[in-house]
């Protein structure tokens, strides 16, 4: 069976709630739950072969000169997770049919939760780090959106902020750290990744690469610091809450220490690091679930508590505490999604979470207690469940471990410290819920929840039940595959057998339950002292952080952003003649190996030409007429210049750019004001801005004279050998455009395409006013349309049109091509316009402009879309050579087909801005989706 499939359904699955929410609740979840069933089913057919070592593999190229592709694989690891991932995402589904208000959007949920799902499979089943990357940062958007489900709430929407924040800033970590790996292994394939764990750690960038990963795996893994945004989660739906903060998101950061344990671990700094971060997590969310007063807020912080126990585990430096660190992700996701689905339970029926109120409930719901007592025993580490076995092998982990040096005595007293308070925590919730008294002011009389809400979590404890008391036949074999991907150099024997006799970690059991329940027991004289500090909310903290950090983001805006162009433009030149000028210093000569061409005095006079339209223009800057004159000379030498250094191609585009930029800026100028009032800088402003030109100037040119006496390495050499060849073409530049880099030419007339069609909407629309005189109050002509204007036009677009068409026509072989030829027939037909008007136009052809973009895209894309029907890709140029009588010998080529469309897509969108500019003058104002 495929193992693409595994991921691959539940992403269809994200559909399927969206086209059922009008059904039924039941069939909804039922047809939601259908494919991660089906994805399940593969994952246990595929059992047998990741037990035997055979590990499945899919992998499809994607960007395969960069090692990225699209690959997927099944080892032990993976597979726990899997099964994890899709066992209990189903039991969440069942369980959300009955839990969401018959208010809610029950389609909108199922497809966030199957999303949700779809990402963590991707997290665990990815073969490449940067697609690990990827599903990685859509947990934390599917989870976003999970969270803000009630969005109504705002400690929802505050919650998700805060949680997509931290983890969000994690992901960023982790891009960082996964991108230095990639490199220095010399590719992102994880498999190759793994078996490179010496060359990582032996790097010199190893502690660099550690922090990176770390902060990513304890951002999303809520470890201490970053161990706040959870809590603030639980404002998201009990089902949500009973998959992501148990089975799924927060194991994300586990799975990844435990995917790169065989990579990064093995030394003195991963262990220091991860341990103390597990052992300081373990505490903290101990001693604060204690405190909690509300359902989902103490399994929140006993949540973080486990998740810094398996943290801890894979910071120890002995043989099975990455073992039992794997084997208690099972048994948390297990007893924590049951325990979760029961707070879920207790506050549907009763319509409460604080246990304050919430008093003998064992006689409402004795069925719903005894499930949730035996599943909060697990949590306490009570022996023949599940929990106790996995607590037991970390008691006798922590003696064995050397991590703290003469210290290290402390991490089992700590450790047992952290057993006594989950013991404390988890009597509190048994006894303040179930028993203490009678409820205390219940919005409703608490019962017992329909049949089937209580299905999942009737499975999980019998789970717990199973795995305490068979473990070595229920998971056995499973941790032997997961310690085969840690480990690749061997799974060291162990049992997890129910009973291995008094030992230390037995007696160290016995202390943790005698001090739970001596906590308990005293826990007044705990919350009195607890009271003398003040209570934090660390999502408004967290708020305040945020408006403190916009607050400084406009105070520097106001700063930057203040209206002053001549600012802005002051500071991006400063910006670039700072990055240009640092490395220039570290340059010992700007002359390089290559001899400077003679100067000859068509050169001098160009360049001094050059300098004389570029200081008139901006002299004469509030003239704008004449400003526009000065600056077409400019264009003008650019053009001269091409020609002048061997690059027609380049001259003859510049050249009609120029034209047509031309009449566009004289078309909007025309409802410009005509005088500028200009401001009169003070001297010292004058020196800053001459001196800062001056030394950009200086650097430029520097740069320029550096790079042009220098040899350097082109593909230029590629270009010019194979353009006869490969393209069939002798004009490079034009075969470059249409057959070599020709993807990029249909991004460009796309591009071109868009913005012409978004210009012509905006000036559809618009209504200006035409000034009736110019500067100087002289009326304008009434002669709008001057006789001997219309006749050489008339004369001369015949003409033009001839020499489009040979532009066109040679431009494979000689200088021109489509681009040019497109400027060239736009420059002719909109003088018709400027020469006869517009409604002169319309009587002999109202041609309708956005048509020619339409037409040159498609064509354009079919030129290269017909390179799929002989197997080849997309833009693939054909061409032949043919004799014909009286013609002779002569080329065809498919690439003609593709200028054609460029031809095309240059006319419709130069004369769509235009020639409706122009109609903002005539009597005849366009209308909103009217034609050119």
């Amino acid at each position: 069976m495929n193992l693409i499939w595994v991921p691959l359904l539940p992403l269809l699955g994200t559909l399927i709630p969206l086209l059922l929410g009008r059904y039924p609740r039941s069939m909804l979840a039922l047809g939601t739950a259908f494919l991660p069933a089906v994805a399940l089913g593969i994952v246990i057919h595929l059992i047998p072969q990741v037990m035997a070592g055979d590990y499945p593999v899919v992998s499809f190229e994607w960007i395969p000169l960069l090692s990225l592709n699209i690959s997927f694989f099944l080892d032990g690891l993976g597979l726990m997770f899997c099964l994890l991932i899709l066992g209990i995402g189903l039991l969440v589904i069942l369980y959300a049919r009955y839990y969401l208000a018959e208010g809610d959007n029950a389609g909108r949920f199922y497809a966030s939760l199957v999303l949700f799902m779809t990402a963590m499979l991707g997290v665990v089943l990815s073969a490449n780090l940067i697609q690990l990357w990827f599903f990685w940062e859509l947990t934390s958007i599917s989870s976003f959106l999970l969270i803000t489900f009630w969005s109504h709430k705002t400690e929802a929407r505050k919650g998700a902020r805060m949680a997509l924040t931290i983890t969000g800033a994690g992901g960023l970590a982790l891009l960082a750290g996964l991108i230095m790996i990639g490199e220095l292994v010399g590719s992102y394939d994880l498999q190759r990744v793994l078996a490179s764990g010496r060359l990582i750690v032996e790097n010199e960038y190893y502690p660099v690469i550690l922090a990176l990963v770390l902060a990513g795996a304890f951002t999303k893994s809520a470890q201490f610091p970053f161990h706040s945004w959870l809590p603030q989660a639980m404002a998201a739906p009990t089902p949500v809450s009973s998959y992501l903060h148990s089975a799924t998101m927060v194991k994300a950061g586990i799975f990844l220490m435990a995917r790169f344990y065989p990579v990064l671990s093995q030394t003195e700094l991963w262990f220091a690091v991860v341990s103390l971060v597990g052992l300081t997590t373990l505490l903290v969310g101990a001693y604060t679930a204690l405190f909690k007063h509300d359902l989902k807020g103490l399994l929140a912080y006993s949540t973080i508590s486990h998740l810094g126990l398996i943290t801890l585990l894979l910071g120890l430096d002995t043989q099975l505490a990455a073992i039992a660190a794997m084997f208690h992700v099972i048994n948390h996701a297990v007893f924590k999604a049951s325990l979760f689905m029961a707070a879920g339970i207790i506050d549907h029926e009763s319509g409460s979470r604080d246990m304050r109120k919430l008093n003998g409930l064992f006689r409402y719901m004795p069925y719903t207690a005894t499930l949730a007592m035996v599943a909060a025993s697990s949590m306490a580490g009570v022996p023949l469940l599940n929990g106790f076995l996995s607590k037991e092998m970390l008691f006798a982990e922590s003696l064995n471990q050397h991590t703290l040096g003469s210290l290290s005595w402390l991490t089992p007293l700590l450790v047992t410290v952290g057993g006594a308070l989950a013991v404390a925590y988890s009597l509190r919730f048994v006894h303040d819920v179930f028993f203490n008294g009678d409820p205390i002011d219940l919005p409703k009389t608490p019962h017992e929840p329909p049949r089937y809400m209580r299905v999942p979590v009737e499975v999980l404890v019998v789970l717990c039940l199973l795995v305490g008391i068979l473990p070595d036949l229920i998971v056995g074999d499973l941790l032997v595959a997961v310690g085969a991907s840690l480990m690749p150099e061997g799974v060291p024997e162990f049992s997890i057998s129910i009973w291995h006799g008094f030992n230390i970690p037995l007696l160290m059991s016995f202390l943790a339950v005698l001090g739970g329940i001596a906590l308990y027991s005293q826990r007044r004289h705990m919350f009195a002292f607890q009271a003398q500090f003040a209570e934090v909310d660390a999502k408004y903290a967290f708020e305040q952080s945020v408006q403190r950090l916009v607050r400084g983001a406009t105070r520097l805006q106001e700063f930057i952003d203040n209206g002053s162009f001549q600012r802005y433009t002051f500071w991006l030149i400063l910006a670039v003649g700072v990055v240009l000028g640092v490395p220039l210093l570290e340059l010992a000569s700007a002359q390089g190996s290559i001899a400077r061409s003679d100067v000859d005095l068509v050169s001098i006079g160009g360049a001094l030409l050059l300098i004389v339209g570029s200081v008139a223009t901006v002299m004469v800057s509030h003239k704008r007429l004449l400003a526009l004159v000065t600056v077409s000379v400019v264009g003008l030498v650019v053009s001269m210049a091409f020609a002048w250094f061997s690059a027609p191609d380049l001259a003859l585009t510049q050249l009609s750019v120029e034209v047509a930029t031309i009449i566009l800026f004289l078309l909007a100028l025309y409802f410009l004001p005509q005088r500028i009032t200009l401001n009169h800088l003070s001297p010292a402003r004058i020196v800053r801005d001459l001196g800062l030109a001056t030394v950009v100037g200086a650097l430029v040119g520097t740069l320029t004279y550096a790079m042009l006496t220098r040899p350097v390495n082109s593909i230029s050499e590629f270009f010019t050998i194979n353009a006869k060849t490969g393209g069939g073409g002798t004009n490079v530049v034009n075969v470059i455009l249409v057959d070599f880099r020709g993807f990029d030419t249909f991004g460009e007339i796309t591009v071109l395409a868009i913005a012409a069609i978004g210009i012509f909407k905006l000036l559809a629309g618009i209504r200006m006013f035409a000034p009736s005189a110019d500067m100087d109050g002289r009326a304008w002509s009434r002669d709008r349309h001057p006789v001997m204007l219309m006749q050489i036009s008339q004369s001369l677009l015949p003409l033009a049109l001839l020499v489009s068409a040979y532009i066109f026509l040679r431009g494979h072989n000689l200088p021109g091509g489509g681009f040019i030829a497109g400027l060239v027939t736009a420059v002719a037909l909109i003088q018709q316009y400027i020469a006869n008007g517009v409604v002169w136009m319309r009587e002999r052809g109202d041609l309708n402009f956005q048509w020619f973009i339409v037409s040159g895209l498609l064509l354009a894309f079919l030129s290269g879309a017909g390179s799929w029907i002989f197997e080849r890709p997309f833009l693939t140029s054909w061409f032949d050579y043919f004799y014909l009588p009286l013609v002779g010998k002569f080329e065809l080529a498919s690439a003609m087909a593709f200028d054609l469309g460029v031809y095309l897509t240059v006319i419709g969108a130069t004369l769509s801005i235009l020639a409706n500019l122009g109609k903002l003058t005539t009597a005849e104002r366009p209308t909103p989706g009217g034609q050119s």
